[in-house]
């Protein structure tokens, strides 16, 4: 899955109590934003700012969301120009769930909303800093309930909520067969083997 195409993601329903499994296109676009056409659209949001951009602050407080990937590529930079792709995943393979904002965009009463989301990021831990020195906030099972609870919406409260989020078991290979892409779906890298285990 690369930037500006549809990634799943699992958020709280806002009609009904639950999740639900949705799609939005990677690379938010904030509410007050006039044209979607326009601007920045960022795939990613540093966990360092989140609350206080003024591009994610308000979708960090009521909109956060999670991202399941079987993994990601990050590129390790090289000689000169040089760069080597390299797929990070858990050990064995599954699910990992990533840390992910939405917004919903629309103008015109009656016309459909779009869906847009960004993907949070951190500091890479030691292990996985030299192949890049950035890596998403990956939320494991035992955090979804708490990650998606809109009751979490002060700023210093979403702070100490990402901040509580341990470093992932990630393992590193390079040069994979489908590579490189930004995500890698789950349905290619991994079956959900229990779908009512997340939505």
């Amino acid at each position: 899955v690369s930037p500006g195409q549809a990634i799943n993601l699992v958020r709280l329903d806002e009609d009904v109590p639950g999740r639900v499994l949705a799609t939005a296109r990677w690379g938010l676009v904030p509410a007050w934003s006039k044209d979607p056409a326009a601007g920045p659209k960022p795939i990613n949001a540093r966990s360092e700012t989140v609350t206080v951009k003024p591009y994610f602050r308000a979708a960090a407080r009521r909109r956060r969301a999670l991202v399941p990937a079987g993994g990601y590529y990050e590129w390790q930079a090289g000689p000169g120009r040089a760069k080597t792709p390299f797929y990070l995943h858990p050990e064995p393979e599954g699910l990992i769930t990533l840390a992910g904002l939405y917004e919903w965009w629309g103008l015109t009463p009656g016309e459909p909303l779009l869906c847009t989301a960004t993907i949070i990021t951190r500091p890479a831990t030691d292990s996985l800093g030299a192949i890049h020195d950035r890596m998403p906030l990956v939320v494991p099972a035992e955090r979804w309930d708490d990650w998606l609870d809109p009751s979490i919406d002060a700023p210093g409260e979403v702070k100490r909520l990402i901040a509580a989020l341990p470093d992932p078991a990630l393992v590193a290979d390079p040069n994979l067969p489908g590579g490189p892409q930004g995500l890698a779906g789950p349905a290619r890298r991994a079956d959900p083997a229990q779908p009512g285990a997340l939505w």
